[in-house]
C-alpha cells in the first residue's frame, strides 16, 4: 500500500500549493494489515477440516492449543503454561493459564480441554488428523486449571502434536458453529467474512497474553498469480506470506517498497498416487513414473527455480532428512522396461486431477509431458478445492493428483490404510510404531530415516520438491514469519514501523 511520507514545510514556502489531503505533521504507524492468500478456506474450524487455508487464517490468531509451534518449529507453552511428564512417559499433567476467556466472554477451563481432546478422538470425529489423538487413553480434569492426559504408550511427539491446528481447544458451547462464527481464546477475534473475497479479524483487547500490535487484519483471497502481482504493486494488499507468482520475485526484489524473503516450508509437493487402483497398485508402474520425473525441470518450469527437489516425504531442512533424490534417476528406457514388465508395453491412459495452486496447475502440464515420453497419456482435469476434497481426499476417486502436504513432520500419514494414497505396508507401520514410542532424539531420527527409505523404495508417490516460501511484504512490516514450520500466518508479533 502506498505510504505518505512525513513532510515538513518551512514558513517561507507558504506560497507553495500543498494539497491538504493526507498530510499531517506526524503520521503514526499503521495498525491494520491486508494479507494476501491464494486460497479461501472452506470454513474456519481447524478441528474439522484438512485444507491448510483454514490454519493460515486462524492458527495462533483466533484459536490456541495447549502448546503452540513457534517460528523455528519449536514447541512453546500456549494455554498450558507448563507440564509434567511421568517417569514412564505415559501421563502428561498440564497446568493451565488462569483468567483466560473466550471471545464470547466465557471462561476457559480444564473441562474445555477434556471436551476438545475427547471430541477429536471420538468415533464420529471429523478431525482431519484424528490419528494425532489415537494414543490418548483418557483425559482427566483434576481442577479448573489442571488436566491430566493419559497415553496408551509413550509418545515422543505428543507435545508437538498438541501444537497442531487440529488440536486447538474449543468450548462445547461454540464448537458446532465455529465453521462460520469461530470463537477462540487468541489475540484476534473473528470480524467478518465476505465469501469469495476476504475474512476480517479484529484485535482481542481482553487477550490473556501480550496484546497484538495490529488492531485489524484482513485476509484477501487472490488465487490468480497475475492478480496477486497487481495487488502488491497497487497496494491493495500489504503482504503475501506465500506469494503465488515466483516469476515476479526478481521484479519485487528490485523494488525498495518491498521486502522479499525466500524461506522454507513443511510442504512436500508430490505427485499423489492412488496405490489401490490399477495399474498404480503395481510397484513397477510407480517406479517407472519415478524414473520419468525430472524434478529440477518441474521446479524450474512450475516454480521458476524456487523449490528443493526431494526423493521422499520429508523436509530437507530437518536433521533426520535422508537425501533419496538419486534413487530414481531420469531413465526413460528403464521406465519403459518396467512398464512392459508390468504388462503395459504400450503405456496406458490415466487422469491427473489438479487443484487450484499454481504449483499444481503448472507442474501438471510439465509432468504430463514427461510421462508421455514413457507412454503414459494423462488427461488433465482442473478442479477446485470444493471438488478436490470430497472426490480425491475423501472419496479417493482419482488416478494421480498434485498437492503440497504442509502438515509438519507428517510422514505418519503413510501408516493409515484409509488415507487417500491407499498405501499399506506392515514394515512401514512397524517402523512408525517404534517411532511413536521412542523419546530419544537420535533414535527417533534413525527411525524417521528408515520410514523415508521404505516409502521411496515402494515409490508410493512421485516425490517432486519441497515448496519454498516466497514471502513478499511492505518493507515497513515487521514480525511476519520467514519460514513455515506449520501452516500458519501468525500475526501475533506483527507491527508496522513509522
Amino acid at each position: 500500500m502506498m505510504n505518505f511520507k512525513k513532510f515538513a514545510f518551512a514558513a517561507a514556502l507558504t506560497t507553495a500549493l500543498v494539497p491538504a489531503l493526507g498530510i499531517t505533521s506526524a503520521l503514526a504507524a499503521k495498525t491494520s494489515l491486508n494479507m494476501g492468500m491464494v486460497l479461501e478456506p472452506p470454513h474456519l474450524d481447524p478441528t474439522a477440516g484438512a485444507p491448510a487455508a483454514i490454519d493460515e487464517v486462524v492458527y495462533a490468531n483466533i484459536y490456541e492449543g495447549l502448546t503452540r509451534i513457534g517460528s523455528k518449529g519449536e514447541v512453546l507453552p500456549a494455554l498450558a503454561e507448563s507440564w509434567d511428564i511421568s517417569a514412564d512417559g505415559k501421563t502428561y499433567t498440564f497446568k493451565l493459564r488462569s483468567g483466560v476467556k473466550y471471545h464470547d466472554g466465557s471462561d476457559f477451563e480444564a473441562t474445555d480441554v477434556k471436551f476438545s481432546l475427547d471430541r477429536a478422538r471420538a468415533e464420529g470425529s471429523t478431525n482431519a488428523q484424528k490419528a494425532l489423538f489415537a494414543g490418548i487413553e483418557s483425559v482427566e480434569v483434576v481442577d479448573p486449571t489442571t488436566v491430566k492426559v493419559m497415553l496408551k504408550a509413550p509418545a515422543g511427539n505428543f507435545l508437538f502434536n498438541m501444537g497442531w491446528g487440529d488440536a486447538v481447544i474449543v468450548a462445547p458451547e461454540s464448537a458446532d458453529t465455529n465453521k462460520t462464527a469461530p470463537v477462540g481464546t487468541g489475540p484476534f477475534k473473528f470480524g467478518n467474512w465476505v465469501k469469495g473475497a476476504s475474512v476480517d479479524l479484529v484485535r482481542n483487547d481482553a487477550y490473556w497474553g501480550k496484546q497484538a500490535g495490529l488492531e485489524k487484519a484482513t485476509f484477501k483471497f487472490i488465487s490468480d498469480p497475475a492478480a496477486a502481482m497487481s495487488a502488491m504493486l497497487a497496494g491493495d494488499v500489504d503482504a503475501f506470506a506465500n506469494f503465488p507468482a515466483p516469476e515476479a520475485v526478481p521484479q519485487l526484489r528490485a523494488d525498495p517498497r518491498f521486502k522479499v524473503v525466500i524461506g522454507s516450508t513443511e510442504g512436500e509437493t508430490i505427485l499423489s498416487t492412488n496405490n489401490a487402483k490399477p495399474p498404480f497398485n503395481d510397484v513397477r508402474v510407480r517406479r517407472a513414473i519415478a524414473h520419468a520425473l525430472d524434478r529440477q525441470a518441474i521446479v524450474d518450469g512450475a516454480m521458476f527455480g524456487l523449490g528443493t527437489p526431494i526423493g521422499t516425504h520429508f523436509a530437507p531442512h530437518h536433521p533426520a532428512y535422508v537425501d533419496l533424490t538419486g534413487r530414481y534417476p531420469m531413465d526413460i528406457e528403464g521406465a519403459k522396461k518396467l512398464l512392459a514388465a508390468a504388462g503395459h508395453p504400450n503405456g496406458f491412459k490415466a487422469t491427473l486431477k489438479l487443484p487450484p495452486p499454481s504449483y499444481a496447475r503448472r507442474g501438471g502440464e510439465i509432468i504430463a509431458s514427461q510421462l508421455r515420453k514413457i507412454g503414459i497419456e494423462l488427461e488433465i482435469i482442473p478442479v477446485e478445492w470444493g471438488v478436490w476434497v470430497p472426490e480425491v481426499f475423501k472419496g479417493k476417486d482419482y488416478d494421480l493428483t498434485i498437492v503440497s502436504h504442509t502438515e509438519p513432520q507428517d510422514i505418519g500419514i503413510y501408516a493409515r490404510d484409509d488415507y487417500y494414497f491407499q498405501y499399506s505396508s506392515d514394515s512401514f507401520k512397524s517402523t512408525m510404531e517404534k517411532l511413536n514410542a521412542e523419546t530419544d532424539t537420535q533414535k527417533r531420527y534413525a527411525l524417521m530415516g528408515e520410514a523415508q527409505k521404505t516409502i521411496t523404495e515402494d515409490a508410493v508417490n512421485g516425490y517432486l520438491f519441497q515448496l519454498a516460501k516466497a514471502g513478499v511484504w511492505n518493507a515497513k512490516i515487521n514480525g511476519l514469519w520467514e519460514n513455515s514450520p506449520v501452516q500458519a500466518n501468525d500475526l501475533t508479533g506483527v507491527s508496522w514501523s513509522d
